[in-house]
């Protein structure tokens, strides 16, 4: 239950602040949420793994590196954080947010920008996080941390930056329940970012299996 708990914690922390810093129209909103999932990361790392991702439990399952039995708890904890993260900025602000794709830009783009930051975001996670040549780093939360804060800040005006299934659920879901969006755009945030972390994964092991067989 503790793993669970803080997955939920995370989770919440990472999507209130996405909610918060996006709302306010600040230019350096992934900057901070770039921080809050490093901290986030440091704060349970050592208890579930800090995962607060369904593409980054889905990479980690086909590493091998999560018991199986888990992996659903883990996504209903994420998706639950996400949510009440949605509300709580709805009851802050006032107002609602999702993400979304640019007016501008074309299908392939935003699933191309989702599919390749998720890619990068579970690649990271899966050397810096469970290999085993780099076990006991502390740099690890940087790593991750950095990584989102890149992506929001290169694609975010392209497909909305989520990365992450949680993000996309949470807040799609509370937004069309307070009557002002739609679920029409959370097949994107699901579909592009599994995908990449499941690359993620054969990737991790195309790129160790050498170190495997030495």
């Amino acid at each position: 239950m503790n793993r669970y708990l803080t997955e939920l914690i995370g989770t919440f922390f990472l999507v209130l602040t996405i909610g918060l810093s996006v709302l306010s129209g600040s230019a350096l909103a992934p900057l901070a949420i770039g921080s809050v999932l490093m901290v986030m990361v440091y704060m349970g790392g050592h208890i579930s793994g800090a995962h607060y991702n369904p593409a980054v439990s889905l990479a980690i399952l086909l590493r091998g590196k999560m018991d199986s039995r888990d992996f659903v708890p883990y996504l209903i904890a994420q998706v639950v954080g996400a949510t009440l993260a949605a509300g709580a900025v709805l009851m802050i602000l006032g107002s609602t947010f999702a993400p979304a794709p640019a007016p501008d830009a074309s299908l392939l783009a935003v699933l191309l920008s989702e599919f390749l930051f998720t890619f990068a975001l579970a690649l990271v996670v899966l050397h810096v996080a469970t290999a085993d040549d780099t076990a006991g780093n502390n740099y690890y939360g940087l790593a991750i941390g950095c990584t989102v804060m890149t992506g929001t800040f290169a694609v975010g005006p392209v497909s909305g930056a989520a990365f992450n299934p949680a993000v996309g659920i949470g807040p799609i879901l509370m937004d069309t329940l307070a009557g002002e969006g739609s679920m029409a755009n959370l097949w994107i945030y699901l579909a592009a970012p599994f995908v990449g972390g499941a690359s993620a994964a054969v990737a991790f092991k195309i790129q160790t299996t050498d170190q495997a067989l030495q």
